[in-house]
């Protein structure tokens, strides 16, 4: 399997996402299960089903968790030296050319990124788009409002 590329933040979250799964949640349910148990027929017993589906859902997501931390490439964006290009991990700030609004964007993993926070994917649109460029540049992206060009004011790796 391919390894996927994660900042040590998002690294952080999915380890303290599978430690509260193991150590919280899946006591929570297997507690659950035994109170069910205990209200006696279980073929018409609500509670019990639900608590085995949350049962099921949680192992399927430590399972999920447990195989991304396993091939995941952890980078440290503050230890990057790329001489100032634009790589995964990268901090940009943009000027829209049209517009001159400014927005600043950070190159994470598919697992981390939030567009309202400013973490955008790898794989995403504007971060091909931005990837390889050095402030000053143009990035030209394919958005689905058309196309739009942004100055990469600044790169920064924090």
């Amino acid at each position: 399997m391919a390894t996927i590329p994660i900042t040590k933040r998002g690294a952080e979250i999915l380890k303290a996402e599978l430690h509260r799964l193991k150590t919280v949640d899946r006591p929570a349910v297997i507690s659950a299960i035994s109170e069910a148990r205990a209200q006696g027929d279980l073929s018409e017993n609500a509670e019990y089903d639900a608590a085995k589906d949350r049962q099921g859902f949680i192992e399927g997501r430590i399972q999920e968790v447990e195989g991304k931390l396993s091939v995941a490439q952890v980078i440290d964006p503050a230890a990057l030296d790329a001489g100032g290009r634009v790589v995964f991990g990268t901090t940009v700030d943009l000027e829209a050319e049209e517009s001159g609004e400014r927005v600043t964007y950070q190159i994470v993993g598919e697992d981390e990124a939030d567009l309202k926070l400013g973490l955008v994917n790898i794989s995403s649109p504007i971060a091909r788009a931005l990837i390889g460029k050095e402030e000053g540049d143009t990035a030209i992206v394919m958005a689905p409002g058309g196309q739009k060009a942004y100055e990469i004011v600044a790169v920064r790796y924090v």
